[in-house]
């Protein structure tokens, strides 16, 4: 006998004592999908957007200070080592992207944005009391391994939460707020490190302690985002997840908004945990083409991004003679570029739609890079000039870095979507982050401008690839449901 207990006007839940899984009926994503933009969705973007302000600001902090700690009496770091704290940091995000990715698709979203932020503010804050090299290391590790965790958890979360029609532009401008931390941690520097106030040694540890502050704040606003839904509805708790749905609508009509009629519901059955098999099997063979994709957009970006902007720095003080504690200033240019470019031209990737979007700002960003790197070679640009040159190339190199993570957010099932995250963000990052800073530092070192130009040509080469692989393999996601782009490995057509 089947036992047939009615949820709520949209949902039923059949129950077989034995034999099959049991098959759920839920109008979940079909009610998120239509509700109007509202204070929840604000709420949403400001305490998880977040996320991206904090790892621009660790990024620019390390960056801005890099001349300090060399300086630093208890430190003393050269080029390579500054490089190397660097990679300790992205070799941190990787694992910790893997480790808690694994967790957020099995112990849900809310619980992973509440653990890893816990674990980015402890180890920042243990950063600004490095008392050598080796624990620097360690403590850089150790925060990169709470953003890592904080990226996958956060992508998931925004993703389920934000209206398909809005889903592009938001996640790009979200991204692009990491440039928000980045101009933060570049004012925080340069005020720092000032001689007449805390001087080199103190200015550094000061700033790394100031994402310690930011990240208890971040915690208390957390506490007012649910679990998502969607996540619920794929793990036998769709009651919980029409519960927490429900509420969102109130707060939405509290404000005088009017809900549209739903879409159709979808139909799940139970499938509490996905095997690794499982997941090897959708990433390989049912989503094979859309694997490439996202494994060549992520590590283009991230070679293009990590090798620039960790290395900005050094370029300024080798090459151009700038002082360290005056780093900050040249960051904030090229800061308001990214920021600016996925908020003015984010839009464009719901409308326009995302293949030509992505494609288009892949190749013009690898092109303006070719362009600026010959310049420099030349020594034709001075310090104000390469960094306005460098802001231009970014304002579009932003928007394509943050579609990569849009692309890996939304295009695999709902069930392995934190782990898909995670591994393309571990791929990417491993292979294009890791390795950029540590290349480009070493071109660096050998004070060489022909050595650096072969270096900016090596990242363009792999933006233009990926703009090539985005044409042939793209997805057209645009204004369409999650569940349609990628259908959850537990639906069942409609008898």
């Amino acid at each position: 006998m089947k036992v047939t207990l009615p949820v709520s006007n949209a949902t039923a839940i059949t129950t077989p004592p034995s034999g099959p899984p049991a098959l759920t009926e839920t109008d979940i994503p079909a009610r998120l999908d239509r509700l109007p933009w509202g204070r929840f969705h604000s709420l949403v973007v400001a305490a998880l957007g977040i996320t991206w302000v904090l790892d621009g600001l660790e990024v620019t902090l390390a960056g801005a200070v890099a001349g300090a700690m060399k300086e630093s009496p208890s430190l003393a770091l050269n080029n390579a080592q500054v490089s190397a704290a660097s990679s300790a940091y992205l070799i941190g995000c990787v694992l910790g992207g893997l480790f808690f990715g694994w967790l957020t698709d099995r112990l849900g979203r809310k619980k992973l944005f509440s653990i890893t932020l816990l674990v980015y503010l402890t180890a920042t804050a243990a950063t600004a009391f490095s008392w050598d090299f080796t624990s620097l290391l360690l403590f850089r590790f150790i925060t990169g391994a709470g953003i890592g965790g904080e990226y996958v958890a956060i992508n998931s979360t925004i993703q389920e939460l934000i209206p398909a029609r809005a889903r592009g532009w938001v996640t790009l401008v979200i991204n692009g707020s990491y440039w928000l931390g980045a101009a933060l941690g570049a004012i925080g520097a340069v005020v720092l490190l000032d001689p007449g106030f805390l001087g080199p040694d103190m200015g550094w540890r000061a700033s790394f302690f100031t994402g310690a502050v930011l990240g208890l704040f971040i915690l208390l606003l957390r506490r007012a985002i649910p679990e998502s839904p969607r996540w619920l509805m794929t793990h036998g708790r769709v009651p919980e997840g029409e519960a927490i749905v429900a509420r969102i609508e109130a707060g939405i009509q509290a404000q005088g908004l009017t809900l549209p009629p739903a879409g159709p519901p979808v139909r799940l059955r139970e499938l509490r945990t996905v095997s690794t098999a499982a997941v090897a099997r959708s990433l390989l063979r049912d989503y094979g083409r859309r694997t490439v994709l996202g494994l060549s957009l992520m590590t283009a970006q991230a070679f293009f991004y990590n090798a620039i902007f960790f290395t900005e720095a050094l370029v300024l003080t080798s090459f151009f003679d700038v002082p360290s504690s005056s780093v900050g200033w040249y960051i904030l240019p090229f800061a308001a570029g990214n920021f600016l470019g996925p908020l003015i031209i984010g839009r464009f990737f719901d409308t326009i739609g995302r293949v030509p979007m992505i494609a288009g700002t892949y190749a013009l960003s690898g092109v303006l890079l070719i362009g600026t790197g010959i310049l420099f070679q030349q020594g034709l640009l001075t310090a104000t000039t390469i960094t306005l040159a460098w802001s231009v190339i970014f304002f579009f190199a932003s928007a394509a870095a943050s579609s990569a993570y849009l692309t890996v957010s939304e295009c695999f099932p709902l069930e392995i979507r934190a782990v898909a995250i995670s591994l393309f963000f571990a791929f990417g990052t491993g292979l294009g982050g890791v390795c950029g800073p540590l290349v480009f530092g070493a071109l660096i070192d050998t004070g060489s401008r022909t050595n650096v130009l072969w270096g900016y040509v090596l990242g363009a080469g792999l933006m233009i690839a990926a703009a090539i692989a985005e044409l042939v393999l793209g997805v057209k996601a645009e204004g369409r449901s999650l569940e349609d782009v990628a259908a959850p490995l537990s639906s069942t057509p409609h008898s």
